[in-house]
């Protein structure tokens, strides 16, 4: 049996916000070592390296919390997925966190399929023909998250919504928006550098 849990007050949320950037800062936010090669081949003079946050008990607890309160009122979301690696922390922390209030499935989308068994690009709880939110550590110019996007929409999923940790305000907003998607970054680098 469910058991509706009551919503963070936003006074909670902001301090959450506030530890989370501190965390981020603290241990995914390069400087140092660099010029660093993006994904989007552009170079860049920091590196947002998103695992030691993702993957310690507190970040990975403060980002799940956070993206869930932005999806926990949302009718229109049957899910929420993203591109492998990136994703797959935050999908499953997220979906777990929901259990107790609203549940949201997980799902996510490999890069290349794997070659055996039933050989899905597609992966965990996606039902075509549904409405998803993508998730994605960082965003730069958008194009892999769009990766996402191809793959659930040739499923016949609608997807309106991206939510990013960091945006590193170089272009995902605008391109997304050409694709009728919003992007909703957590953070964006201004918040980083400030």
């Amino acid at each position: 049996m469910l058991h509706a849990v009551a919503p963070r007050p936003q006074a909670a949320l902001s301090k959450e916000k506030e530890r989370l950037l501190g965390i981020i800062k603290e241990r995914s936010f390069l400087t140092k070592g660099g010029p660093f090669k993006l994904a989007s081949g552009a170079m860049s003079d920091y590196y947002l390296d998103m695992k030691p946050t993702m993957f310690s008990a507190e970040g990975l607890s403060l980002i799940a919390e956070i993206v869930f309160s932005m999806l926990r009122d949302d009718p229109n979301v049957d899910s929420i997925g993203g591109l492998e690696l990136g994703a797959v922390p935050i999908v499953s922390a997220v979906s777990m966190r929901s259990r107790d209030d609203r549940p949201i499935d997980g799902f996510v989308v490999r890069k290349d399929k794997k070659g055996h068994g039933t050989d899905k690009k597609i992966d965990g709880n996606f039902r075509p023909n549904t409405s998803v939110v993508l998730f994605e550590d960082v965003t730069t110019r958008g194009g892999s998250v769009m990766e996402a996007v191809r793959a659930v929409r040739a499923q016949g999923a609608t997807v309106k919504k991206v939510i990013t940790v960091v945006d590193r305000l170089e272009g995902a907003a605008e391109n997304l928006k050409k694709e009728g998607i919003e992007l909703v970054a957590i953070y964006t680098t201004n918040d980083l550098r400030g």
